[in-house]
């Protein structure tokens, strides 16, 4: 996927199996998260997250309420890797499904031909759930990439966003929050979700790129907004 997508998709798209990629891909990712929480650094930083989660509710964090969050330490390798195993593949499902509606809803439901005449078979949902797992190998990339970066900024989050790439701005202003709201390796799944869509149903990758460019566009300026209004721009 990151040397040749095109053709990894295009064969993937024929024999239609996700299982094995997505148990790959979950094994990885768990064991990245895990790891970076059984760390010092690691429990010190998602202690620190939450905190400063509560704390952009508006709500005090009392000495009795932080001890508490800090009795949870223990259980978040645990809980972060539940979390990846059961609900990134509940995650996929629901994409796909999601993604397979509003293209038989936009009546892309029968693939075409080069040469723009439609073909007989229909796209499966098999076929849309290969691509978006094989898309979603990128995700166990950033998780060896993150993992690293993550501990040595002794932090939680942010490791991959456009924010890293992109600094300058004061972290509590709006375009700091909106590039720390897009992630890199998100906008390389979308791209990938893309191609396979492309291949799937015989059309141009752009357009629909430009759609779920937009529709995740649209989720990190109103997170961005968010979390503006409640810590002043």
């Amino acid at each position: 996927m990151v040397r040749s997508p095109r053709a990894t998709l295009t064969g993937a798209i024929a024999r239609p199996r996700s299982i094995d990629l997505g148990l790959a891909i979950v094994i990885i990712s768990a064991v990245c998260s895990a790891g970076f929480l059984l760390t010092e650094v690691g429990q010190l930083a998602a202690l620190d997250q939450q905190v400063r989660q509560f704390e952009s509710f508006g709500a005090d964090v009392s000495d009795e309420t932080y001890t508490r969050l800090r009795g949870w330490t223990p259980y978040r390798p645990a809980i972060s890797t539940a979390i990846i195993l059961v609900g990134w593949p509940v995650a996929w499902l629901a994409v796909a499904g999601l993604l397979k509606a509003a293209a038989d809803r936009a009546g892309l439901g029968l693939p075409r031909r080069s040469d723009g005449t439609p073909a007989q078979r229909r796209v499966t949902f098999a076929q849309v759930l290969t691509v978006v797992v094989h898309a979603s190998a990128i995700f166990a990339v950033q998780s060896l990439v993150a993992a690293p970066v993550n501990y040595a900024r002794e932090s939680i989050g942010g490791a991959t966003s456009l924010s890293m790439v992109m600094p300058g701005f004061g972290d509590s202003t709006f375009p700091a929050r909106l590039l720390g709201a897009v992630d890199v390796f998100v906008l390389w799944w979308v791209a990938l979700v893309a191609m396979g869509f492309g291949i799937l149903y015989g059309t141009r990758t752009l357009p629909v790129a430009r759609w779920l460019l937009g529709a995740y566009a649209a989720g990190a300026v109103v997170l961005a907004l968010t979390q503006a209004l409640r810590g002043g721009i």
